[in-house]
């Protein structure tokens, strides 16, 4: 907890301005009876969303689960897998949470303050925050809050299904995440790069 509350100090959000043509997706899993974490991360071209690069690692898990500190767990994996990658991507979207997160350090916010790159958290549930209730429509939502501070973004990214926790990580607001949330939809709940990299972290 003190190592994340050093790393929040480090955390900048304010709009992106570099050009993003590499769009990285990331998702951890835990084969083999939670002994391995295995990372995947599949890289992905912008706008076009065409696979570039794909890269997995799978390493001992050194570290119980322990709800909030999700991202030590995983990072050794995540990381191992990155510098599989040829090409350093633009943009992290990552499935978990960027500042939705009770000290501000989700899974994307600690990957984007050690590599010092743009990420995004988007996560299937909430961790922290309340919010209104969100329109049925594609591209409705509502703010997460967690008292008077915004943390995220409550974003329906497809009519009928569950909304998304969408928040951002690290060189970036709460625009940009949700803004590069639905650039990089198709028509499923989950922006593709995370939907193909949860594919091949889970080996299917």
């Amino acid at each position: 907890m003190a190592e994340q509350r050093r790393l929040a100090a480090s955390v900048r959000h304010a709009p992106m301005m570099a050009e993003v043509r590499l769009v990285a997706g990331i998702d951890a899993g835990f084969p083999r009876h939670r002994s391995v974490t295995r990372a995947a991360v599949v890289a992905m071209t912008y706008p076009d969303l065409a696979v570039a690069e794909r890269a997995v690692a799978e390493v001992p898990t050194t570290m119980p689960y322990i709800p909030g500190l999700l991202s030590f767990r995983e990072l050794p994996a995540i990381l191992e897998a990155l510098a599989q990658l040829t090409a350093e991507p633009d943009l992290f979207l990552c499935d978990g949470q960027g500042i939705a997160h009770p000290r501000r350090v989700g899974i994307a916010t600690h990957l984007g303050v050690l590599l010092d790159t743009p990420s995004i958290g988007v996560a299937k549930s909430r961790l922290i925050g309340t919010y209104d209730e969100v329109g049925a429509e594609r591209g409705d939502w509502q703010p997460l809050m967690d008292g008077i501070e915004r943390i995220g973004t409550v974003l329906r990214t497809r009519q009928g299904v569950k909304p998304v926790f969408v928040s951002p990580g690290h060189c970036c607001d709460h625009d940009d995440a949700v803004n590069w949330t639905m650039r990089c939809l198709s028509r499923f709940r989950l922006p593709e790069p995370i939907r193909a990299a949860d594919r091949l972290a889970s080996n299917r």
